[in-house]
């Protein structure tokens, strides 16, 4: 063999020291292939193949110009390109440096497969991580799926793998065919796909650069005002494969799921919506959450350009959208990220840092500026091309914490001996400030089910930055609570108050979501106690009593109908109970809650401040009844809320008010629209001179049954 190589493996491993043009010579290595011709300025030459290793073809370079390989294949195929070993280095010496730092926040126009012109030849740009690998093809339906035609080149240092191959367009297929330090050979996604075949085949797909259109400029310019504190944020979370069923025909598509869901937002007057994972996942069955695609939107609905048009219909709707999306861990599945290049490089190697019991998936390495790094830009790609609006990050309690759900001797300490994950903090405080430096207006939402503190503190004030935090600890008692039977009610009263001791510690969202509604759990409507009318009632009171609690509102898709069974992702939801009264009943109030939330600035605009809220009645525990206000700290009347949590109807319950004269009732669950018994307070009621509750005036109330009322101020008569 030529310049001392023995086998193929030799320039596999550095492919552009032998193959391509060398001097006078024209190597080519066409594995199936029965001829090759190389076309040049000159006129056409046939190179000769090896005798002792087959698809290897050596022939005259061209003296000067480019040149052409026209190769005709064994199954008679013929195919003609310029040469890919003719092509110099693709990445430049800062996107190396960048991305050894972690810091290339541009890195799916980089890496993964970007078609482009190079030197004037259309082609695509191929690139991947695996600084142990042996070496490392790319091949797809360009190379007939043999992973021995297109050889990478390594930038040594850097630990990465590029390759432009002239004439693949978007729409190939591809994956890279890496030969680990292990030695073994693993087909392997691109981890920086932007696009991906539909699951359960598991190719990359090359996708065209975002080049997308965009009408939001105002929304963009806006959205800051309308996701801070002080704004009413009512968000409609939702798996988008289970709303409703079929689209149009029964395949799933943006632009059909846009046509539907959209108005069904705007009428219901949610704020936002929150989408359940849509990077790319291969088991559907996980909802999401278990990616394997950072930067590619599901295939399940559509193209990436599709997806972009959906959210620019949403915000010229008036509609924030919001993704969930996790960085904590990923699916062992063969064709992903675990032992990529035969080593644990996204993952952790010691299966006590590495492995996730609770969901059988492995643990991202954030202490590898790569990996971390990689992360971040994915964060970027969705708030940054694709103008969403914030991103809910899944399983932060996980990502927090080295002993989570874990036992004795199942965790290794930090380096301070500790159960913190500093690895994780940084990574998560950097996550956040880069985000709030880049993306203005953009929110970040931690669920995050623990106690640690600061999560919505900046930074550099020593939190973690995010925007918003999950109140999984007022969801959690309040349910608890109101599962309960009345008659037992009033010996479980802190659990309905307790929230109010750390409401203001953190700036939270109160979250209804998925997890409530799954898993042996039942529906909401299923949780609650008593008959029929019961059930409903206590429902509609329990709407009410969050809507009118200090934080922004999450509710999962099918709580709003009242759903009788728990949500199954395989079907859609139970839309044929809208055809029951008391079904249509609590849509009706989710909609007008909704519009109060929206109009009042009581109940939004001191989400996060104590001044916004104080108790009135809090300890009458034996009626299972509180009574609270809500103030703007800016403008607008206050409200009062009254909460009867028993069957029974309460006349002449008197409470203390700041003001006196008129209180009018703006709202009643037990509103004969809302499938309730119509007991109310129909007139404006006045105050009276009698002090109560530490108040100068009192109000006389109707509280009833298993109901809340809203009333508010409206100043002196005239």
């Amino acid at each position: 063999m030529q310049q001392g190589r023995k086998s193929v493996a030799d320039w596999l491993t550095d492919p552009f020291s032998f193959l391509g043009p060398h001097g006078d010579v024209v190597r080519s290595y066409q594995p199936g292939a029965a001829s090759v011709t190389l076309i040049g300025e000159a006129g056409e030459t046939a190179l000769t193949e090896s005798s002792e290793t087959p698809g290897l073809f050596t022939g005259p370079a061209p003296r000067e110009g480019r040149y052409r390989l026209r190769v005709k294949w064994l199954d008679g195929a013929v195919s003609e390109s310029e040469d890919p070993y003719a092509f110099g280095p693709l990445l430049g010496d800062l996107d190396l440096y960048l991305f050894g730092q972690g810091s290339h926040w541009d890195l799916p126009l980089r890496l993964g497969a970007n078609p482009n012109v190079h030197d004037g030849v259309p082609g695509t740009a191929f690139a991947v991580w695996a600084p142990n690998a042996r070496a490392v093809s790319v091949t797809g339906d360009f190379t007939g799926w043999n992973p021995q035609r297109l050889p990478m080149r390594l930038r040594h240092g850097a630990g990465l793998w590029e390759l432009f191959v002239p004439g693949v367009a978007a729409g190939a297929r591809y994956k890279f065919a890496i030969t680990g330090a292990d030695g073994v050979v693993r087909e392997k996604a691109d981890p920086l796909a932007r696009a991906t075949e539909l699951p359960p085949a598991t190719a990359s797909v090359v996708a065209p650069a975002p080049d997308f259109t965009w009408s939001d400029d105002a929304w963009m310019a806006e959205r800051g005002e309308r996701q801070h504190a002080g704004a009413p944020i009512s968000i409609y979370e939702m798996h988008v494969g289970s709303w409703r069923r079929p689209w149009h025909g029964g395949e799933h598509d943006w632009d059909q799921i846009g046509d539907q869901l959209i108005p069904y937002l705007q009428d219901m007057s949610f704020t936002h919506v929150e989408l359940m994972p849509i990077m790319e996942h291969p088991f559907g069955g996980s909802w999401g959450y278990q990616p394997l695609s950072q930067f590619a939107p599901s295939s399940r609905y559509g193209s990436p350009e599709q997806f972009a048009r959906f959210v620019d219909r949403c915000h010229a709707a008036g509609i924030g959208v919001i993704l969930d999306w996790v960085p904590a861990h990923f699916p062992s599945d063969a064709h992903g990220f675990a032992s990529f290049d035969g080593t644990a490089l996204y993952e952790h190697g010691d299966p006590r840092e590495g492995y996730h019991p609770d969901w059988n998936t492995l643990i991202f390495n954030l202490g590898r500026q790569e990996v971390a790094g990689m992360l971040i830009a994915s964060a970027l790609w969705w708030l940054e091309r694709f103008h969403v609006d914030g991103l809910r990050v899944d399983a932060v309690a996980s990502m927090l914490y080295r002993d989570y759900s874990r036992r004795d001797g199942e965790w290794i300490p930090n380096r301070h001996g500790g159960r913190e994950n500093l690895e994780s903090i940084a990574f998560l405080q950097r996550m956040n400030q880069v985000v709030a430096e880049r993306c203005p207006g953009a929110i970040t939402i931690a669920e995050e089910s623990t106690a640690f503190p600061g999560v919505t503190a900046p930074v550099e004030h020593g939190g973690l930055g995010f925007t918003y935090k999950w109140n999984m600890g007022w969801m959690n008692d309040t349910l608890r609570y109101i599962e309960r039977d009345p008659l037992h009610r009033q010996w479980h009263h802190d659990d309905l108050r307790f929230g109010l001791v750390y409401a203001f510690t953190e700036k939270f969202i109160l979250p209804l979501s998925h997890d409530e509604v799954v898993h042996g759990k039942h529906a909401l409507l299923a949780k609650m106690p008593g008959d029929r009318w019961q059930r409903f009632a206590n429902l509609r009171a329990y709407y009410a009593f969050m809507w009118t609690h200090p934080g922004k509102k999450l509710l999962f898709m099918g709580d709003e109908l009242a759903q009788s069974a728990e949500w199954n992702h395989d079907g859609q939801l139970d839309w044929q109970a809208l055809e029951a009264p008391d079904h249509a009943g609590i849509q009706a109030l989710v909609r007008d809650l909704n519009h109060v939330y929206r109009a009042e600035p009581a109940l939004h605009q001191s989400d996060a401040d104590p001044r916004g809220f104080e108790w009135i009645v809090g300890d009458d525990a034996a009626n299972s009844v509180v009574v609270f206000l809500r103030r703007s700290e800016y403008d607008g009347a206050p409200l009062l809320v009254a909460v009867n949590l028993t069957p029974v109807p309460r006349h002449g319950y008197r409470v203390g008010v700041p003001h006196a004269g008129r209180w009018a009732e703006i709202l009643n669950t037990d509103r004969a629209g809302y499938g309730g018994g119509d007991l109310a307070n129909d007139s404006a009621l006045h105050t009276a001179a009698a002090p109560s509750h530490g108040q100068p005036q009192s109000l006389d109330l109707t509280l009833p049954p298993l109901a809340a009322i809203i009333l508010r101020y409206e100043g002196t008569a005239a």
